[in-house]
């Protein structure tokens, strides 16, 4: 424990998200480690589970916690110390040294549970040994008194040191097998926080998410098979001297024919694993796509693409068929070697007999079958062992491989202690590259000394590089050269806002402990105060995943909330004003900047030059480097680069004036008032919930329900409906008596199943309308699509097939035992009605388990994409150690039922053993104690034969049944998403719209409700106006007031609940949506590109000609930055178009549009994160591209929606102002003109004046 202090004391202070205590120093509610050696023996301890499960539905909270030793605190930590001792660093790790590190750091779980296999390969070649001497028995050769007496003990007695060695064998492996993916786990969760942006291009979170579930998962169960080499050797070896003894040299015939059956496996091992590693090649690569397209659902539906992107997914997903119906044939050619692999040795063995002239005897012939019987399962599992190494090697190749890969440069910033410096930040000749191998460095000779308290604007055009100027003060670009000190701690605000699943109250306390005073503070200065007022819970409200039920402004306060609370030194803000409205970006500059930071260093990034005059320093950027440093109005006077933006700044200005009458503002009362007096919530992101469950803390029972739920889990028994279904959609393939037919069928109908139901829950899941994604966390998905499609492919149908040979075999066996003894039925009766009543008695308890099993990998899952994405800020506030420690919460909270799955199956097999050993010493003492005339002694040897082997096939058909429940949960997790509530009809045949619809472009809003669920408030509430044809209107209100619900009615991703939109007088809610979807085009507000290249992200459905592709890249001003690429067009775009700055991928977004000329455009927030040159482009591109058409402008900037000949101003729902903006700044009490005021007063004259 002593070693683990250290771990424990920072990081366990209570994180409210993981309820599951697994703090090793709590292990009192463990019953393992304190049972007594009886309770151990017999598995007694995990009774106590086993009742409750029968006696309600098992809980999380019912487990109890984990040994020290199980739990990922208890092993990770000297798992980690062992692997760096031996390597040096993680960076060095190879496949060999891993393996030896797992080993070193298991071994005596290992020794222990190969301690047991020995004695169980001993005891069970007791029973072939006694036949012969039984029979002679039999056959009155009497060596000493009560001789059958002894004979059935020693039988019993080695059966029951089987059934016991076997069991805890089991046992030890399975805990062995949670322990090192419990390691693994964390060990690749630990490298995932540290990997450098070129490793993240290497490798995307789609396949570290497989190396986590399927690639640590596979090793942990290779434990199964890890004693399978020696014991095989051991079996075969005592084998041989049994038959050497009952058959004399024919023995070595039957070694060779033994040799030749194992020989024969190799060569189609060796393809198995070269198939096996194509399967998982492309499965990566299928989750990768799918993540990706989960991840920009929205943009898919809203563009109307996502049906193609789907057809990409069943391409990517018939590329893995292929090699999976491989791999399932060589397997089946597997199969059917092995099972005639006995009767090809008797034969062979007998043959030989009879050709030397040994003579046969009953006994001689039985111990031999009796043998032949038993190496049938060395030989059986040989080919299992074979194809389960090359998975392992292949699955503990890619974590070594990712283990390796580049982490960030920890010698790029030099931390020293706060107030060890005057200057908070020095950088001296500092040449920095994203890509070390690339000859353009991003950021050159950059030199910059701040001091303490100074506040420092950063501004610049698009890709100039000043996010990467952050992105360098915190350490996340690569050095080339150059030296960066920095003074005290740091917090930082990225410019596309990372939010946690949760609740919001985590975000902002992100670890801290909760002082409700500064917590206040916070939540006014950033204005959050109104918004959580109006949330059904307040700050417990759980924020879906990637913060889905908050606006875009709503994300970037919570995250400025959250640096805030931090108290940090030096803070870093990359352009956090863009993503909200002008009043409340003024709001935040005076509060935060000007307020509670006043004291600390700032450097903020901004598009918007309105907030530059407050700076100590500017730093103009291009180009990578700093161009111009100094005060506003030095700058101004000396060069051109700020002259240029600030040019930009006045244009829009003198727009704003020249539709003004008067110059001069009198200064009125409403820019004084309290800046929350209009709420910021964005209301129109609440989505559907599933379910409203409502929060146990809260008594009085009300409609909301929060948004994300606990994850689904069916109650109670599989129902029969879930096999019917698998069974049914297996294309009714028959049985079949051959082996080889059976074993190949078998895959066929596992994989044509998997691949039938594969289809089903995608298309569901593409077409499910966008609030079920709002409200399912991906993790679900894509857990569904990975782990719960491999359990499909490879399993289910395997298992069900054994489970009916295995029932076959135990009906004969007990059929031949009857034959010898009928009065074995007198005990067999009972027993067999105790075995069922067992099993009726564990399963209930064991489906449980195995649901939670599957709901509790998502979180792992869910929580690692979110690191991933959020690694940047977890990295600046230094928090990696707490996350790691969630992260070891989530692993143990798996561990947990998976290791009691495992411990209560043994539970139960160890029970039934007991039972069919009593069925076999009844049998016995039958045919002792009655006289041989009542049996020929053949016979009862015969008896004997299969009574040996009893309770092995009855273990296996237990074993293969409860597997194959545990699996068919899969089944039953993928057919939850196969009958989703789907959107309206892609087209409706009959309801067409003309080929050039709309021609004119007019919108006629008729009393327009819309909510976004049943049991939500109503968000627009009775709109009517029209958007002439061919007219600009602006949409202007406060956050929250419905703007982008409009948007969203328009396109209908939200069905509304009552009145009518018309565009040229079709109603569009009679049209397909794709109708209406590819008729109409967006410029959204998070711009988002996609892996694949830029062709592919401007014309994914390949409509367009590379002319007309090259002409739009020229209109958005990108023509010049492509062709200076390689590939032209083809140029590679990574994952989310990380290659690519913010500013640029909105240009991609603005391309797009351009290339399909629709007769309506809708331009949301679309210039929010670009500066103000940029944001002219895409204005006079649209001014020039669209001046016959109907464009609608969501806008924060004031300046982007004066241009427009109508403005409709919003207030929570229903329209406040709609007319021309001439007519409304004349109007001094207009909501517009005040707005406007604000905003002219804001930029002539900065707030610290």
């Amino acid at each position: 424990m002593a070693k683990l202090a250290s771990l424990e004391e920072p990081l366990l202070n209570g994180d409210s998200k993981v309820q599951n205590n697994s703090d090793p120093s709590k292990t009192k509610g463990n019953n393992y480690s304190i049972a007594g050696v009886f309770s151990i023996l017999t598995f007694s301890w995990i009774s106590p589970i086993i009742t409750l499960g029968n006696e309600k539905t098992l809980e999380h909270e019912d487990l109890p916690l984990l040994a020290t030793d199980d739990s990922a605190y208890g092993v990770f930590p000297t798992f980690r110390n062992k692997l760096e001792s031996e390597c040096g660093s993680v960076r060095n790790v190879t496949t060999l040294k891993l393996v030896k590190v797992l080993f070193l750091s298991t071994w005596q779980g290992i020794l222990l549970s190969g301690l047991f296999a020995l004695l169980y390969t001993c005891a069970s070649y007791v029973g072939p040994f006694l036949i012969e001497i039984f029979v002679q028995y039999l056959n009155g050769e009497q060596k000493f008194k009560n001789e059958g007496y002894v004979l059935a003990m020693a039988f019993v007695a080695a059966k029951l040191v089987e059934c016991l060695s076997q069991r805890h064998w089991m046992f030890r492996f399975q805990q062995v097998g949670v322990r090192m993916q419990s390691k693994l786990v964390a060990m690749i969760y630990a490298k995932g926080l540290t990997l450098s942006c070129q490793s993240k291009e290497v490798r995307s979170t789609g396949e570290i998410i497989n190396l986590m579930t399927v690639d640590a998962e596979r090793i942990g169960e290779f434990c199964w098979y890890m004693h399978d080499p020696w014991m095989c050797v051991l079996q075969v070896a005592l084998a041989l001297l049994i038959l050497y003894r009952s058959v004399g040299v024919a023995s070595i015939a039957a070694l060779a024919a033994t040799v030749i059956v194992m020989l024969l496996n190799f060569p189609v091992s060796s393809l198995q694993e070269k198939f096996q590693g194509k399967v998982m090649e492309f499965k990566d690569k299928r989750m990768k796509a799918t993540s990706e397209i989960l991840k920009n659902i929205r943009i898919l539906k809203l563009q109307a693409w996502e049906m193609k992107f789907l057809s990409k997914i069943i391409q990517l997903r018939k590329t893995e068929e292929i090699w999976l119906k491989k791999f399932l044939a060589s397997t089946a050619i597997i199969k059917f070697l092995f099972h005639n692999a006995p009767t090809f040795i008797a034969v062979v063995t007998f043959g030989a007999c009879a050709l030397i002239g040994i003579p046969l005897e009953s006994g001689k012939v039985l111990s031999a079958l009796a043998t032949f019987r038993i190496l049938q399962m060395p030989i059986y599992g040989l080919p299992d062992t074979i194809s389960m190494i090359a998975q392992t090697k292949v699955s503990l190749e890619r974590i070594a491989s990712f283990l390796r890969l580049e982490e960030l440069q920890t010698d790029v910033v030099e931390k020293l202690p706060w107030g060890s410096s005057d200057k908070a930040i020095e950088l001296v000749d500092g040449y920095f590259s994203w890509d070390l191998s690339s000859p353009n460095t991003t950021l050159k000779n950059i030199n910059l000394t701040i001091f303490h308290g100074m506040r420092v604007a950063v501004c610049g055009t698009v890709g100039s590089g000043k996010s990467s100027l952050l992105s360098c003060i915190i350490g996340e670009v690569p050095k080339i050269s150059g030296t960066l000190k920095i003074c005290g701690t740091k917090a930082y605000v990225s410019q596309s806002p990372w939010i946690q699943g949760g609740k919001i109250e985590d975000n902002i306390l992100f670890g801290k402990e909760m002082d409700r005073g500064k917590y206040k503070k916070v939540l006014e200065a950033c204005s959050l105060t109104k918004d959580l007022e109006i949330l059904p819970f307040g700050d417990q409200t759980i924020i879906g995943e990637k913060g889905i039920n908050l606006s875009g402004g709503q994300k970037q306060r919570v995250q400025i909330a959250r640096a805030l609370y931090q108290d940090a030194d030096v803070y870093l803000f990359d352009d956090p004003f863009s993503a909200v409205d002008a009043h409340t970006g003024s709001h935040l500059f005076k509060e935060c900047m000007l307020g509670l930071l006043k004291s600390k260093t700032v450097i903020y990034i901004t598009h918007q030059v309105e907030f530059l005059p407050d700076a100590d320093l500017i730093l103009v950027m291009r180009e990578g480097s700093i161009t111009q440093s100094g005060k506003y109005n030095d700058i101004l006077k000396t060069g051109t680069d700020l002259m240029e933006l600030v040019g930009a700044h006045r244009e829009a200005l003198s727009s704003i004036k020249s539709l003004e009458r008067k110059p001069t503002f009198k200064i009125s009362s409403t820019s004084e008032e309290d800046p929350n007096s209009l709420s910021d919530f964005e209301l129109e992101k609440n989505v559907e919930n599933t379910n409203d469950q409502i929060d146990k803390s809260n008594d009085t029972v009300e409609p909301q329900g929060q948004l994300v739920q606990e994850e689904e889990r069916e109650k109670g028994r599989v129902g029969f409906k879930v096999y019917w279904k698998y069974i049914t959609t297996a294309y009714g393939v028959g049985s079949s008596i051959f082996t080889f037919a059976r074993a190949f069928l078998a895959a066929i109908a596992g994989y044509k199943t998997a691949t039938v139901l594969f289809n089903k829950m995608h298309l569901s899941v593409f077409r499910a309308p966008i609030s079920f994604f709002d409200a399912t966390p991906s993790g679900r998905i894509l857990n569904r699509a990975s782990t719960d499609q491999s359990t499909l492919d490879m399993y289910i149908a395997d298992i069900l097939w054994a489970v009916t040979l295995n029932l076959v075999t135990l009906f004969g066996n007990i059929f031949v035992m009857s034959q010898a003894a009928w009065q074995v039925f007198i005990v067999l009766i009972p027993v067999m009605a105790a075995c069922i009543w067992y099993q009726r008695y564990y399963s209930a308890s064991a489906r449980e388990l195995a649901r939670l099993v599957g709901t509790c990998q998502a979180p792992v899952i869910q929580h690692f994409s979110e690191t991933i994405s959020g690694s940047t800020t977890i990295r600046s506030f230094e928090q990696e150690s707490r996350f790691n420690d969630i992260n070891m919460k989530m692993i143990d909270r798996y561990s947990q039922p998976k290791l009691y799955s495992a411990t209560a199956i043994e539970w139960l097999n160890f029970r039934l053993d007991i039972l069919s050993t009593l069925t076999f010493a009844c049998c016995l003492v039958f045919l002792i104690s009655f006289p041989s005339s009542m049996t020929a002694p053949g016979i009862a040897g015969l008896a004997v034969t299969y009574g040996l082997n009893l309770n092995a096939v009855q273990t296996k058909v237990i074993w293969f049944s409860c597997n194959l429940e545990n699996k068919i949960i899969s089944v039953e997790r993928m057919l939850q998403y196969t009958s989703l509530p789907s959107e309206a009809p892609l087209v409706i045949k009959d309801n067409q719209p003309d080929y050039s619809w709309p021609s004119f472009g007019e919108v006629h809003i008729r009393d327009l409700q819309v909510q976004y669920a049943p049991h939500l408030p109503i968000v627009l509430r009775g709109l009517t106006c029209t958007f002439t044809a061919g007219a600009k209107t602006g949409i202007v209100g406060r956050t929250g007031s419905g703007k982008s619900t409009l948007v969203q009615t328009l396109f209908r991703l939200i069905e509304p609940v009552a009145g009518q939109i018309l565009i040229d007088s079709i109603n569009i809610s009679f049209i397909g949506i794709h109708d209406l979807r590819s008729r109409l085009s967006i410029i959204p507000q998070d711009p988002t590109m996609f892996e694949g290249t830029i062709r592919t992200n401007l014309d994914p459905l390949e409509e367009y000609t590379d002319e007309q592709i090259w002409e739009a890249l020229y209109m958005c001003q990108l023509g010049d930055e492509v062709r200076k690429k390689e590939g032209k067009l083809d140029s590679v775009v990574t994952e989310n178009g990380e290659n690519w700055s913010m500013g640029q991928r909105q240009l991609v977004c603005l391309g797009r549009v351009l290339l399909k000329k629709s007769k309506i455009l809708v331009l949301d927030e679309a210039t929010a994160s670009v500066d103000t040159a940029t944001d002219n482009i895409i204005q006079q591109t649209v001014k020039q591209h669209f001046s016959e058409c109907t464009v609608i402008t969501i806008a924060h900037r004031i300046t982007s929606i004066l241009d427009s000949d109508m403005v409709l101003f919003l207030n929570q729902g229903l329209i406040e102002e709609y007319d021309s903006p001439k007519k409304l700044l004349k109007n001094k009490s207009s909501s517009l003109a005040q707005l406007v005021e604000e905003y002219t007063r804001r930029s002539n004259s900065g707030f610290g004046n």
